[in-house]
Protein backbone atom coordinates (compact mmCIF):
# COMPACT_ATOMS: atom_id res chain seq x y z
CA UNK A 1 0.00 0.00 0.00
CA UNK A 2 0.98 3.47 -0.84
CA UNK A 3 0.03 6.73 1.23
CA UNK A 4 -2.02 8.90 -0.73
CA UNK A 5 0.33 12.00 -1.33
CA UNK A 6 4.20 12.89 -0.26
CA UNK A 7 6.13 14.97 1.63
CA UNK A 8 7.04 18.53 -0.49
CA UNK A 9 10.30 18.94 -1.86
CA UNK A 10 11.57 21.10 0.64
CA UNK A 11 10.21 18.27 3.48
CA UNK A 12 8.26 20.80 5.15
CA UNK A 13 4.64 20.37 4.74
CA UNK A 14 2.40 16.87 3.32
CA UNK A 15 1.02 17.37 -0.25
CA UNK A 16 -1.68 15.31 -0.85
CA UNK A 17 -2.84 13.74 -3.98
CA UNK A 18 -5.95 14.79 -5.80
CA UNK A 19 -8.79 13.29 -4.33
CA UNK A 20 -10.00 9.78 -5.81
CA UNK A 21 -6.10 8.79 -6.27
CA UNK A 22 -4.15 6.65 -3.82
CA UNK A 23 -1.14 8.19 -5.51
CA UNK A 24 -0.14 10.85 -7.93
CA UNK A 25 -0.20 9.71 -11.29
CA UNK A 26 2.67 12.67 -11.97
CA UNK A 27 4.73 10.91 -9.23
CA UNK A 28 3.82 7.12 -10.18
CA UNK A 29 4.91 7.79 -13.65
CA UNK A 30 8.26 9.28 -12.26
CA UNK A 31 8.99 6.53 -9.56
CA UNK A 32 8.08 4.21 -12.54
CA UNK A 33 10.70 5.82 -15.01
CA UNK A 34 13.19 4.92 -12.97
CA UNK A 35 12.67 2.05 -11.69
CA UNK A 36 11.95 0.65 -15.27
CA UNK A 37 15.49 2.18 -16.33
CA UNK A 38 17.54 1.18 -13.25
CA UNK A 39 16.72 -2.51 -14.23
CA UNK A 40 17.32 -2.07 -17.77
CA UNK A 41 20.32 -0.51 -16.69
CA UNK A 42 21.19 -3.50 -14.85
CA UNK A 43 19.95 -6.08 -17.14
CA UNK A 44 22.45 -4.66 -19.69
CA UNK A 45 25.67 -4.89 -17.39
CA UNK A 46 24.96 -8.35 -16.53
CA UNK A 47 24.98 -8.78 -20.63
CA UNK A 48 21.07 -9.78 -20.32
CA UNK A 49 20.36 -7.46 -23.22
CA UNK A 50 20.53 -7.99 -27.48
CA UNK A 51 21.11 -5.17 -29.57
CA UNK A 52 20.34 -6.62 -33.47
CA UNK A 53 20.15 -5.04 -36.66
CA UNK A 54 19.65 -0.99 -36.23
CA UNK A 55 19.71 -1.54 -32.59
CA UNK A 56 23.36 -3.08 -32.77
CA UNK A 57 24.96 0.21 -31.89
CA UNK A 58 23.49 0.69 -28.53
CA UNK A 59 26.20 -2.03 -27.42
CA UNK A 60 28.16 0.79 -27.24
CA UNK A 61 28.77 2.65 -23.93
CA UNK A 62 28.56 6.34 -25.25
CA UNK A 63 25.60 5.74 -27.68
CA UNK A 64 23.38 3.85 -25.09
CA UNK A 65 24.34 6.85 -22.50
CA UNK A 66 22.99 9.19 -25.33
CA UNK A 67 20.05 6.85 -25.67
CA UNK A 68 19.15 6.93 -22.03
CA UNK A 69 19.57 10.92 -21.77
CA UNK A 70 16.83 11.12 -24.07
CA UNK A 71 14.80 8.94 -22.31
CA UNK A 72 15.24 10.04 -18.72
CA UNK A 73 14.53 13.74 -20.20
CA UNK A 74 10.88 12.67 -21.11
CA UNK A 75 7.77 13.00 -19.14
CA UNK A 76 6.13 9.25 -18.99
CA UNK A 77 2.38 8.74 -18.58
CA UNK A 78 1.91 5.78 -16.26
CA UNK A 79 -2.29 4.46 -17.02
CA UNK A 80 -3.61 5.00 -13.37
CA UNK A 81 -7.63 4.53 -12.65
CA UNK A 82 -10.09 4.55 -9.79
CA UNK A 83 -10.48 0.56 -8.59
CA UNK A 84 -13.65 -1.01 -9.53
CA UNK A 85 -15.51 -1.01 -6.30
CA UNK A 86 -13.60 1.17 -4.21
CA UNK A 87 -10.54 1.01 -2.02
CA UNK A 88 -12.28 -2.08 0.37
CA UNK A 89 -12.26 -4.32 -2.73
CA UNK A 90 -8.74 -3.45 -3.31
CA UNK A 91 -7.79 -4.48 0.01
CA UNK A 92 -9.92 -7.65 -0.09
CA UNK A 93 -8.04 -8.48 -3.42
CA UNK A 94 -4.70 -8.30 -2.33
CA UNK A 95 -5.66 -9.71 1.21
CA UNK A 96 -5.84 -13.28 -0.70
CA UNK A 97 -2.38 -13.26 -2.26
CA UNK A 98 -0.47 -11.73 1.23
CA UNK A 99 -2.21 -14.07 3.87
CA UNK A 100 -2.43 -17.09 1.51
CA UNK A 101 -1.16 -19.99 3.32
CA UNK A 102 1.44 -21.96 0.30
CA UNK A 103 1.02 -25.05 2.09
CA UNK A 104 -1.57 -26.25 4.70
CA UNK A 105 -0.49 -28.42 7.52
CA UNK A 106 -3.43 -31.22 6.33
CA UNK A 107 -1.01 -31.18 3.00
CA UNK A 108 2.21 -32.48 4.54
CA UNK A 109 2.94 -35.99 4.79
CA UNK A 110 6.64 -35.72 6.69
CA UNK A 111 9.46 -33.31 7.04
CA UNK A 112 12.95 -35.11 7.39
CA UNK A 113 16.74 -34.18 7.06
CA UNK A 114 15.45 -30.58 5.55
CA UNK A 115 13.28 -32.12 3.00
CA UNK A 116 9.28 -31.88 2.96
CA UNK A 117 7.06 -34.44 1.30
CA UNK A 118 3.13 -33.05 0.59
CA UNK A 119 0.09 -34.15 -1.26
CA UNK A 120 -0.56 -32.22 -4.46
CA UNK A 121 -3.12 -32.40 -7.05
CA UNK A 122 -2.48 -31.50 -10.70
CA UNK A 123 -5.54 -29.68 -11.97
CA UNK A 124 -4.12 -28.68 -15.67
CA UNK A 125 -4.14 -32.77 -16.22
CA UNK A 126 -7.40 -33.91 -14.21
CA UNK A 127 -6.27 -33.25 -10.74
CA UNK A 128 -4.35 -36.44 -10.83
CA UNK A 129 -3.25 -36.63 -7.43
CA UNK A 130 0.51 -37.34 -6.16
CA UNK A 131 2.90 -37.14 -3.19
Amino acid sequence: MVLGGGISTDGRRWVACRKGFLLSVRVLSRVFRGKFLALLGAAREKGELRFEGRQAGLAACREWRRLMAGVRAKKWVVYAKPPFGGPVQVLKYLARYTHRVAISNSRLISLEGGEAAFRWKDYAHGNRQGQ
